[in-house]
């Protein structure tokens, strides 16, 4: 049974498409496979994890699009070549000619040469393989890092909006107060008269 999940997309889940689909486009994945995996891991369709992709997501991660699409340019320069390759090249390197006419042919000396450098080529492989996986990992981390802190920044500064308006309905508030305060004072002065008496002083009365 297909995932039909309806409800609205929670700030985890954005941060979980993002890290998948940006995983996917610098390993050379497509987005489809992507939504696909996010799809399953959240109990939504693939088609939902595409539309909130395209309509959300994707416009937080600009920078990280473009940051994941020079680290795939990278990762095919520095691809480590496959055994049949170094077998291929050292075949070519440390083969003798077969087109001889010499009785000697190939000599032991050459292949026991051929396969301590086969044996380093691929220790040689081994660790630059090794240190690609620990690159990749490292990279991983630090993107999870800064999706973290591009969320908190954004919802830093959300909050900032909210407390500059509630700033400003204070003061508009503050304002009203005063001007109230500056009407009851001048109608009370208003209201005040004065007044002589029988001895000819003048004197304070209210209207």
């Amino acid at each position: 049974m297909s995932p039909t999940r309806q409800d609205a997309w929670s700030h985890d889940e954005d941060l979980l498409l993002a890290e998948v689909v940006l995983r996917h486009i610098r390993e050379g994945g497509t987005q489809l496979q992507a939504f696909e995996e996010v799809g399953k891991q959240l109990s939504r369709t693939s088609a939902a994890c595409g539309f909130r992709w395209n309509s959300f997501v994707r416009k937080q991660y600009k920078s990280g699009i473009e940051l994941a699409k020079k680290q795939r340019k990278e990762l095919k320069k520095h691809s480590v070549p496959s055994d049949k390759e170094i077998t291929k090249e050292f075949v070519a390197e440390e083969t003798p000619s077969f087109g001889t006419t010499r009785s000697e042919g190939i000599t032991f000396q050459a292949v026991v040469h051929f396969l301590e450098n086969l044996q380093k080529q691929a220790a040689a492989a081994s660790s630059i393989e090794e240190a690609r996986e620990k690159s990749i990992q490292k990279i991983k981390e630090l993107e999870k890092k800064s999706y973290s802190l591009a969320a908190e920044n954004e919802r830093l500064a959300k909050n900032l909006k909210a407390i500059e308006g509630d700033y400003r309905s204070l003061i508009e508030i503050m304002e009203r107060a005063r001007k109230m305060v500056v009407l009851q004072e001048e109608d009370r002065q208003q209201k005040v008269k004065f007044q002589m008496d029988k001895n000819g002083n003048l004197e304070r009365v209210e209207k």
